[in-house]
């Protein structure tokens, strides 16, 4: 169909300049212009329709589809105006496709309230992805999706997508002044439909965007957000939250396999598993292993995988890689039947700055600091959460709730606390901007996680929050609390950094040089109590050229697998919870390959079975006995025996419950822990111990079972009234070569 070279005017009382401003998608204000008008007659109402795909435009009666009224086309862009009949219509479009009868998005009001806006201003919104990004909703009888983005500085907002051929003119969104937020009802759209924001900033550049509160997204390297299905999901682990909610975990054992999941498992047949096949083959092995937890590295979407999540763009969304969101909760679903946690690493620090991300949203720095000082990461060239303006804490805290509520996620591991925590991180003099007071403290950062840790307590219960901080910050997982210190984060738990470097750099020494680095291994014990502690041994330590666990340790190879099992059993005796990375269960003798596989062939070797089957019953172990984990934030709860036998690189200390002394009818009350680091057996090593009597040796790590030697102790031995290390009793035992054993008093 032709069209006119000179288009009719339009009704009267409709501005040229207004028609100009839609027609090039630079109007700020849609409503005032688009849909039913003012009254210029009794019984009719201007209208004005942008459909630059039609070839005619009319309206009929919503009631009875008698028609009101045909427009005219008054620009070539696709613009009809006219009047019609004053009463609730319809539109009826034709285009090459045919003609169809649509709700008109600009017959319906403001969908936010004022006290949504007022709450989203102020970062204080309880549930912000109720009010902001795609929401499949209804409006007046009307079913559609409601878009709603934040974007203050914009000269002017509109949703493209695949329903209207991704045309920023189509669909022009009402700004909310009063928080700064763009929003529109779309009738008829519904769940899976794609969607962007077009975005003119002040400067007149057009940008497209992904909505920062999509819920899913398509799959990378795709940017397009998803309308989500809002169908709530069917959970059957409501015993499962009854319990965490009342649960002390912090007398819990907890022990962690630490997951990426996109190269957890892959062969010729599954070069990559979705959140189903994660969970048919993950699931029963961390369960079969005595895992508690499961964490995964961040599943938030992220456009590049080579960043392992850490860079993330979608912080409300699942990664398509691994299905749609449906899938991600039934994985938690599963887990918690097993009766397994789930963690996720969350990054609240930093962002990349892709074209269609967070960084420089709506033409200026929204999301992030202006002056680059304060605002770009050197060390990974992100951008850096503002987190002293509200709307942005307000966002990071919803998100963070999102995964624990929506997803019913068990804790969150917060990722660079240390880099958000202080100005000067990983900078140059004059290149950092000092606090209000002239400090390197960064006070914002310090507010949001306090905030942030008190709203999840309050919201949560049994929700736990854990901190990748390194340095010696007071207070990570000191209370926050009136009249409490103002350094206090607020964490449940926070990674023990310290002695995993040391500890490692001990077990890299060549044994017959461990004897000058014996305080290194000692010397966790000095602050062990300071905060509630993880001991780490993640995906950060075994790339990067550090090596795997395996490759660290000295000697051939029996030696170097004695050594890693000596340092698992140390670890599952010392005071703190467990995390290890997948792969460090087997020995891996390489470094993790994102782009690759666990390396399963392993377990055709007896040795790496043997290490595998050594976690196993460490976590067993852990599980079983009290003395273990429930006093791991106390130092009553631990004692040393043997702490400075440098010459021999032999440690020895009791773990406790609570008993002044180990009593033996309560076999479970105390654990003593040997551990032997050179290659020496030890014949007749003395130990001192709380009591005489039989004490078995529940656990060696030199056992044939686990490719040792089989030296020990025969499973038990007898303590003497003979006192030693301060103690009225005494065993005489055999310690293997590169071997940590257990013993456990009991008759």
């Amino acid at each position: 169909m032709s069209h006119p070279t000179h288009e009719p005017a339009g009704p009267p009382g409709l501005d040229r300049g207004a028609i100009e401003a839609l027609a090039e998608a630079r109007h700020g204000d849609p409503f005032a212009v688009l849909g039913p008008g003012p009254s210029l007659e009794p019984g009719r109402r201007r209208l004005v329709v942008i459909r630059p795909d039609a070839d005619e435009v009319g309206a009929v009666a919503q009631q009875d589809g008698r028609p009101l009224g045909v427009l005219a086309r008054v620009h070539p862009a696709g613009i009809f105006a006219g009047t019609i009949e004053d009463a609730p219509y319809r539109l009826v479009v034709t285009t090459g496709q045919g003609t169809e009868t649509v709700e008109d998005p600009y017959r319906f009001g403001p969908i936010l309230t004022d006290e949504d806006l007022r709450l989203i201003r102020a970062g204080h919104h309880p549930d912000l992805p109720g009010v902001l990004g795609a929401r499949v909703t209804e409006v007046d009888g009307v079913t559609g999706t409601v878009f709603a983005v934040w974007a203050p500085n914009a000269d002017r907002v509109s949703v493209t997508g695949d329903f209207n051929g991704w045309d920023g003119r189509r669909h022009p969104m009402r700004l909310r002044h009063a928080a700064g937020v763009w929003e529109l009802f779309l009738p008829g759209i519904g769940p899976g439909r794609a969607y962007r924001y077009e975005i003119r900033t002040r400067g007149g550049t057009v940008l497209h965007k992904a909505d920062p509160m999509a819920q899913a997204t398509e799959m990378p390297p795709g940017t397009a957000s998803i309308v989500p299905d809002p169908t709530p999901f069917p959970w059957t682990d409501g015993s499962w939250m009854a319990r965490r909610a009342t649960t002390d975990l912090l007398k819990m054992p907890v022990s962690v396999y630490e997951v990426h999941a996109a190269s957890w498992f892959r062969d010729a047949a599954h070069p990559q598993l979705d959140w189903d096949g994660l969970a048919d083959r993950l699931i029963p092995y961390v369960r079969a292993l005595g895992f508690t937890h499961v964490e995964l590295l961040p599943v938030m979407e992220h456009p590049f995988g080579g960043s392992w999540g850490y860079q993330p763009l979608g912080l409300f969304a699942p990664s398509a890689r691994f299905g749609r969101p449906r899938g991600f909760a039934r994985f938690v679903d599963r887990c918690h039947a097993a009766g397994i946690g789930v963690i996720l690493d969350w990054v609240p620090a930093h962002f990349p700055m892709d074209p269609h991300g967070l960084f420089r949203f709506d033409g200026t720095a929204l999301y992030e600091h202006e002056d680059p000082r304060e605002g770009i990461h050197r060390d990974w060239n992100t951008a850096i959460y503002n987190h002293g303006r509200d709307e942005v804490t307000g966002f990071l805290i919803a998100s963070a709730l999102y995964w624990l509520e929506h997803y019913h996620v068990d804790a969150l591991r917060v990722d660079a606390v240390a880099s958000m925590l202080y100005r000067d991180y990983s900078r140059e003099p004059g290149d950092w901007v000092p606090n209000i007071h002239g400090g390197r403290e960064n006070l914002e950062t310090v507010a949001f996680l306090r905030r942030m840790n008190q709203v999840i307590e309050a919201r949560v219960p049994g929700a736990m929050t854990i901190a990748e901080e390194s340095t010696a910050w007071p207070g990570v997982t000191a209370p926050v609390a009136a009249g409490g210190s103002e350094t206090a984060l607020g964490f449940t738990l926070k990674w023990n950094m310290g002695w995993m470097h040391d500890s490692l750099k001990y077990m890299g020494e060549d044994p017959i040089n461990r004897r000058w680095h014996h305080g290194t291994m000692t010397f966790s014990l000095v602050y062990a109590w300071s905060e509630r502690y993880v001991l780490p041994l993640s995906h950060d330590e075994v790339v990067h050229g550090k090596g795997s666990l395996l490759g660290r340790m000295p000697g051939d190879d029996w030696q170097k697998r004695a050594n890693l099992r000596a340092y698992l059993a140390f670890m599952w005796g010392h005071p703190g919870r467990k995390l290890i990375f997948a792969g460090g269960e087997l020995g891996n003798p390489r470094e993790w390959d994102h782009d690759g596989s666990t390396p399963w062939e392993l377990l055709d070797d007896p040795g790496h079975q043997g290490i595998q089957a050594l976690v196993a019953d460490l976590n067993r172990l852990y599980a079983r006995e009290p003395a273990l984990h429930t006093r791991d934030d106390d130092p009553g709860g631990f004692q040393w025996v043997v702490g400075d036998d440098a010459a021999n690189s032999v440690f020895a200390w009791i773990r406790r419950t609570g008993e002044e002394a180990i009593d033996p009818a309560t076999p479970s009350s105390g654990m003593l822990v040997v551990a032997n680091l050179t290659p020496v057996p030890r014949e007749a090593y003395r130990i001192g111990v709380p009591a005489p009597g039989i004490w078995h040796e529940v656990l060696n790590t030199d056992a044939t079972a686990y490719g040792g030697s089989g030296l020990g102790n025969g499973g038990r031995a007898l303590a003497v009234e003979t006192p030693a290390h301060g103690r009225p009793a005494s065993l005489t035992l055999t310690l293997p070569p590169l071997a940590t054993l257990m013993l456990r008093q009991g008759r």
